[in-house]
């Protein structure tokens, strides 16, 4: 793995050590600080970049185009709040993602199964452990989005969020959000619509390298990638952990997500 990462900054196959321990806290810290971790140089140079280039013929040719309009929540409805309310508003997303299954022999698979990757990112969210999917599509996935595309405002079904960008556009593909708008308890729908318009001043943006690995608590903060614009795309491989072995997505969940079920 030492060919694909760099060990010596990120010293994953080392967890006995103080600076394992060291990375660990830092994540931990900036996760409660920024809502996210990130860490520049994960994949070590040029792999990022041969990852995309891998992954680029099933791209234009056999990749799901996803294209839906829907609001923050991926709901019709919300309790409490009106249909017509400012922080129902719908937008449109558009990306085109490639499953695990069809990136067979790319390195994002071979990082995904590595038991201390898996090991690390417990870690830093302070879980007890994480298991791979047993799901041959959902494990990991790339995406690409293309001129004039873009991942519109949502909040997250899952707690984390992990990612590697492989590719950089040459315009726009930034992160932006707002850290922590609602709580459990509190869906928040006029912050909320603050930040859709544009008036809410705590919204930020990143564009982290390619080869970052990026942690992100999306599920109470809402967030999007802002459009691409060139004939340059943005990739980025998204894989998929759980606290729990086993899991599987339904074949329902998989043709809505992909377009096709193996399940």
């Amino acid at each position: 793995m030492n060919h694909l990462l760099d060990l010596e900054k990120y010293p994953l196959n080392h967890p006995e050590s103080p600076e394992y321990a060291a990375l660990v806290e830092k994540c931990r810290s900036d996760l409660a600080a920024e809502g996210m971790f990130n860490l520049p140089g994960f994949f070590r140079p040029g792999v990022a970049q041969a990852a995309a280039d891998a992954a680029k013929p099933a791209m234009d040719n056999v990749s799901f185009k996803h294209a839906r309009r829907h609001n923050v929540y991926f709901k019709d409805s919300m309790p409490g709040v009106a249909d017509d309310h400012p922080a129902m508003i719908k937008f449109e997303t558009v990306n085109h993602t490639l499953c695990a299954d069809q990136l067979n022999g790319n390195v994002v698979i071979d990082v995904y199964e590595w038991e201390p990757f898996a090991a690390f990112l417990a870690a830093t969210m302070s879980k007890e452990k994480l298991y791979t999917m047993d799901d041959e599509m959902a494990r990991v996935n790339v995406q690409a989005t293309r001129d004039g595309e873009g991942l519109n405002w949502h909040f997250d079904r899952s707690e984390f969020t992990t990612t590697i960008l492989l590719q950089s556009p040459e315009i726009g593909g930034q992160l932006e959000y707002r850290k922590d708008l609602r709580t459990q308890d509190d869906q928040n729908y006029e912050g909320v619509a603050a930040v859709l318009a544009g008036e809410d001043p705590n919204t930020r943006q990143i564009m982290p390298e390619p080869g970052a690995l990026n942690v992100f608590r999306g599920v109470n903060t809402p967030h999007r990638v802002v459009p691409v614009r060139g004939s340059k795309e943005r990739v980025i491989a998204i894989f998929s952990y759980y606290e729990r072995p086993g899991v599987s997505f339904s074949a329902e969940e998989q043709v809505g997500f992909y377009g096709r079920s193996v399940s």
